[in-house]
């Protein structure tokens, strides 16, 4: 079972002012195709506007599908906040060679809204929701060997400064030290916040079956060791509690030599965004897992410096288990 996630960054029928589907599907199909996945899990997929109708749809990601061979796979992504039809934009999507049994998705389900209070900009003393920006996505799959594997998706937010009321002087600008400071406290809460989620709902997994298959795969927007994936991970070090060891989350990039652990290449540093981390069930079914980030670039450098370009500034992780 070869499980795989991969940002496509905006997939959608143009990329704004950028190239059109077909010279992006041209060079994300390849990629595609090499994890060889059973399993793909998908962010940032756009939806369109219908030809006939007023729902939107996904015909960029079915030009995609049909591109990779992927139009018999089951298939589930997240939806709007009336669960009429996909996101405008950036949504999660799973696609499975296996039945998909059921779908959720996670939206402020098990943990509310937090609320916050601005103390710079136009709207000091106002209050806030910080409400997440998408959706968990939760699927469950009929593996191999009569298995069902709990897989959540995500999309955590980027570490960029939530919006305050007239403190910006520009897109990226901001007025001052303290409104940037506070917008990217906001961002903070946004993202711990919804790894606590997604936490309470592997917990919930555990609380039924001690024994289960837990697959947590998607862009993180967080290297380890940064908070969130601190919470979803639960460290036994961290709880200092052994009979706790069970619950663990592990990152399978451990298994690659520190030097390869990358998915993204920032301003000159080498990250590691995106993950697939396993339950300690799964993980003894792990075979080896690869990150497919030979022809990444530098991606502040290609939106500066390249026009229209169609690729993907991140790499597919790829993990395999023989079940």
């Amino acid at each position: 079972m070869r499980i795989a996630t991969f940002n496509v960054e905006s997939l959608d029928e143009t990329r704004g002012e950028g190239p059109a589907l077909e010279a992006r599907i041209k060079l994300l199909a390849p990629q595609i195709a090499r994890t060889d996945a059973d399993i793909l899990c998908l962010q940032e997929v756009n939806a369109q506007k219908p030809r006939i109708g007023r729902k939107r749809v996904l015909r960029a990601l079915e030009a995609l599908m049909e591109a990779t061979g992927l139009g018999g796979y089951d298939l589930a992504f997240s939806r709007n906040r009336a669960g009429t039809g996909p996101r405008d934009i950036h949504n999660v999507v799973t696609l499975s060679r296996y039945p998909i049994q059921t779908t959720e998705q996670l939206w402020h389900d098990l943990v509310a809204e937090p609320r916050h209070r601005f103390v710079t900009g136009e709207a000091a003393g106002d209050d806030v929701a910080l409400t997440w920006d998408r959706p968990v996505l939760y699927t469950r799959i009929e593996a191999p060997g009569d298995r069902l594997l709990h897989l959540f998706n995500l999309h955590l937010r980027a570490p960029l400064a939530c919006p305050v009321p007239g403190a910006k002087a520009g897109q990226f600008a901001w007025n001052s030290v303290a409104a940037w400071a506070e917008g990217f406290y906001m961002s903070e809460i946004k993202r711990a916040g919804q790894a606590l989620e997604l936490r309470l709902a592997i917990d919930g997994v555990f609380d039924a079956d001690a024994d289960a298959l837990v697959c947590v795969a998607g862009d993180f927007n967080c290297e380890e060791h940064h908070t969130p994936v601190e919470i979803i991970r639960g460290a036994e070090e961290n709880t200092a509690n052994g009979a706790l060891a069970g619950r663990v989350m592990v990152p399978v990039e451990h298994s690659l030599a520190a030097d390869r652990r990358f998915t993204v290449i920032h301003q000159g540093r080498r990250e590691m965004l995106d993950h697939i981390m396993v339950s300690r069930a799964l993980l003894g079914h792990f075979q080896s897992s690869d990150i497919h980030n030979e022809a990444l670039t530098d991606e502040l450098v290609g939106y500066a410096a390249v026009t229209a370009s169609p690729v993907s500034y991140h790499a597919p992780v790829v993990a395999v288990f023989d079940l």
